[in-house]
């Protein structure tokens, strides 16, 4: 970041990113604990799911709120409220004694998550005007995030090992009441222009239906595809995004700008957005159960395995962040997916006899070398033409349109897997359809714009081609 910067500006990306960490770290580091939690508190097969369901369910349900009560209400206070919220249900996470309590502080933890994200972006997307500061910005953000993602599998197994499973949860509340002291100092107190009410109907109908069509899908884990455990809940969260679709339509101060859809960066970066959801899954989540399940790790040494790819991530999507303004959007989405089939491809070919460095370090250093290419250029995209009064509203979108990419991607390739009874055939089967997916994220790169490249008044000129 460039030394001009102002002290308050580094504070600003450092709140950013240390939130963006926090919620990402908490979708992963429970999974290593997962059995130490069952013990205990003596969950069954099908409740325990729910520790980890419950809070990505309210997580991606509730984004879209977050992101509109951002731009009414000011953004310090929702990252404020966000973070009293998540902190407070880590404490009663880390304190459960029964089940219910449990699962149900997990579902708070992820409406305060379902606010924070959102107004990171947006903190980020109002303070960094500048196009090469905002794509650096980005950078750290989803640098951030990433490692957050990463460094799940890793710490769940140390504090669960030298510790207890509920330090998993109470580690947040300390690193909560000094963000929110972060926040309160950093952060100006929003001047809001607009008195708008909230849109009740519409927050209701896209939040029940967003929760709706991810519980339906997260059932698939379980249940036949065709079956009414799926169908119902699948078919009542699209009839409700539809009558969502109507109401942002005819109200006059929707919750979702149906505007924003216009622009042709949010249309189109959010279609792939869902995409990249889906290969980020196959990434991270199925080649630590390839690592485990095929060639006999345990879950701390595939945490370990897959540390290299999660450094790579970093270092490149800052690369990323400096690269952005010059070669533009396209070109970097071309490269990140080239990265994705070869390294997808190579992948494809591991098997139970193959070796760590030559059939899996190698591949998975692309494959994040492409997740490091293709998200933060992805992100800065999508909020590039956004007027700052939709700032918080088009965070949420983006982070939604992440989420749900990954939750149908998971039950997707999850159903591919189970075709071959989670063998080694059947993760080299998920590569295969993930390397595919990077075609499809290529050609849906196409219809993007060009990325603006900074004039030297500071504005914003449109490259052509990108």
């Amino acid at each position: 970041m460039p030394s001009t910067l102002k002290r308050t500006t580094w504070a600003v990306l450092a709140l950013a990113c240390v939130s963006q960490f926090m919620v990402i770290l908490d979708a992963s580091i429970v999974n290593v604990a997962l059995p130490s939690i069952q013990r205990e508190l003596g969950f069954t097969v099908t409740g325990l799911a729910w520790v980890v369901n419950g809070y990505l369910l309210t997580f991606a349900g509730f984004m879209l709120l977050g992101g509109r009560a951002a731009d009414l209400f000011g953004q310090r206070r929702m990252l404020v409220t966000g973070l009293i919220l998540f902190s407070a249900a880590s404490l009663a996470a880390g304190l459960a004694s029964a089940p219910g309590v449990l699962v149900a502080a997990r579902v708070v933890q992820g409406v305060g998550a379902a606010m924070l994200a959102p107004a990171t972006l947006a903190v980020i997307n109002t303070n960094f005007t500048a196009e090469r500061e905002r794509a650096r910005a980005f950078g750290a953000w989803s640098a951030a995030g990433g490692v957050g993602g990463m460094a799940g599998a890793v710490a769940g197994g140390a504090i669960t090992t030298g510790l207890s499973w509920r330090w998993v949860f109470l580690i947040n509340v300390p690193i909560g009441a000094v963000l929110i002291g972060a926040a309160m100092k950093s952060l100006a107190a929003a001047r809001t222009r607009r008195r708008e009410p909230l849109d009740l109907i519409g927050a209701a109908t896209g939040t029940a239906g967003l929760a709706a069509l991810i519980y339906g899908v997260m059932q698939s884990a379980d249940h036949d595809w065709t079956s009414l455990r799926v169908a119902l809940p699948g078919a009542a969260g699209l009839l409700l995004l539809v009558v969502f679709t109507v109401v942002e339509a005819r109200v006059a101060r929707p919750i979702m700008p149906l505007r924003l859809l216009t622009l042709r960066t949010v249309a189109v970066g959010n279609g792939m957005l869902l995409l990249f959801g889906a290969i980020a899954i196959a990434m991270w989540y199925f080649t630590s159960l390839f690592l485990q399940n095929v060639l006999g790790y345990s879950a701390l040494r595939s945490g370990l395995g897959q540390t290299p790819a999660a450094v790579t991530f970093v270092v490149v999507a800052r690369l990323a962040a400096t690269l952005l303004p010059r070669t533009g959007v396209r070109r970097l989405i071309v490269a990140g997916s080239a990265c994705f089939l070869i390294g997808f491809g190579w992948l494809a070919q591991a098997g139970a006899g193959s070796g760590y460095v030559t059939s899996v370090l190698g591949p998975t250093l692309l494959v994040a070398i492409g997740i490091g290419l293709t998200f933060p250029t992805l992100m800065a995209a999508v909020t590039a033409d956004v007027p700052e009064g939709d700032a918080g509203v088009a965070g949420g979108l983006a982070n939604t349109a992440s989420q749900v990419g990954g939750a149908i991607g998971l039950a997707v390739l999850t159903t591919v897997a189970g075709t071959r009874a989670a063998t080694a055939a059947g993760y080299d089967l998920v590569f295969v359809v993930a390397a595919g997916l990077a075609v499809a994220l290529a050609l849906v790169g196409s219809l993007l714009p060009g990325f603006s490249r900074p004039s030297g008044s500071g504005e914003r000129v449109r490259r052509p081609g990108g």
